[in-house]
C-alpha cells in the first residue's frame, strides 16, 4: 500500500494511457466496420456455365441498394475495339442473337424492366445481361461484322471482353463504378471464357468517382450506342 500511495501519480497516468489505447483500438474497430458496411460492391461474375454461352451476373453485394445508370461493354479485337451501351434489351432478336429486324416491330412491354436494366438493385440481389455470347453477336451486328458461329469472319479475332458499370450509391452525390473483363478464346467448336482477374475492380475512390460523373454526364448528353473504332484488315 505505501508503494501504490508513493507511485499512485504514475499509476494513474499509465492507467489513463492504457484506457485511451483501448478506446482508440475500439473507435478503429467501428470505424472499419462503418467504412466497410458502408462501401459500395458490384460483382460482376458468369454464371451457369464456363464458356462463352454463360450468362453475364452482376449481383450487389452492398448494404444498400445500388441504381444501375449504364451498362457498357468493351469488345476488343485484333483490328481495334468496340464499345457499346447494353443497358436497354434489344428487340427482334432471340437468346442467340438471330432474327429478323425487318420483321414487324415488337409491342412495348407494360412493365420497365421487361425493356431495360436500368434501375435499383436492392442488397443482396442480382440479375443477369443475357449470355456473353449475345452480347457479343449484338456488338458484332453494330459494328457490322459478319459472323461464322461464334467467330467473326477472316483474319479479325476476339481477343477480350469488359463489362463496366456505372451506378448511384444510396444517398450519395457522386456515382460508383465496377468493371471486369473476360478473355476470349477459341478452342476448337467452343469458345473459352475466363477472368482476366479474380475480383471485380471497383472505382469507388474519389478521384475515380469524379471522372465517373464526367463520363455519366457525357452519356447523358450524347446519343452513344456503338462506338466501333475497328482498322481495316490488309
Amino acid at each position: 500500500m505505501d508503494w501504490l500511495s508513493q507511485h499512485h501519480d504514475s499509476l494513474t497516468a499509465l492507467t489513463s494511457i492504457g484506457t485511451l489505447l483501448i478506446w482508440l483500438v475500439y473507435a478503429q474497430l467501428l470505424y472499419k466496420g462503418y467504412r466497410r458496411q458502408r462501401r459500395p460492391r458490384l460483382i460482376i461474375n458468369r454464371g451457369k456455365r464456363k464458356d462463352i454461352n454463360a450468362l453475364c451476373i452482376i449481383s450487389n453485394m452492398s448494404a444498400e441498394p445500388v441504381f444501375i445508370e449504364y451498362i457498357v461493354a468493351e469488345l476488343e479485337t485484333s483490328l481495334g475495339s468496340i464499345v457499346m451501351d447494353v443497358t436497354d434489351f434489344e428487340r427482334g432478336y432471340d437468346d442467340r442473337g438471330e432474327g429478323d429486324e425487318q420483321g414487324e416491330p415488337d409491342k412495348i412491354p407494360e412493365r420497365v424492366r421487361d425493356n431495360t436494366r436500368q434501375g435499383p438493385l436492392q442488397p443482396g440481389d442480382f440479375l443477369h445481361i443475357g449470355t456473353f455470347q449475345n452480347i457479343v453477336r449484338r456488338m458484332a451486328r453494330q459494328a457490322k461484322i459478319e459472323m461464322q458461329g461464334f467467330r467473326p469472319a477472316g483474319d479479325l479475332a476476339f481477343e477480350r471482353l469488359t463489362v463496366q458499370l456505372i451506378g448511384i450509391y444510396g444517398p450519395e452525390d457522386l456515382p460508383i463504378g465496377a468493371e471486369r473483363s473476360f478473355t476470349l478464346h477459341a478452342n476448337g467448336e467452343q469458345c473459352d471464357l475466363a477472368p482476366q482477374t479474380w475480383d471485380t475492380r471497383h472505382k469507388n475512390s474519389r478521384r475515380q468517382r469524379h471522372r465517373l460523373r464526367a463520363k455519366l454526364e457525357q452519356l447523358n448528353r450524347s446519343p452513344f450506342t456503338v462506338s466501333p473504332t475497328l482498322q481495316e484488315s490488309n
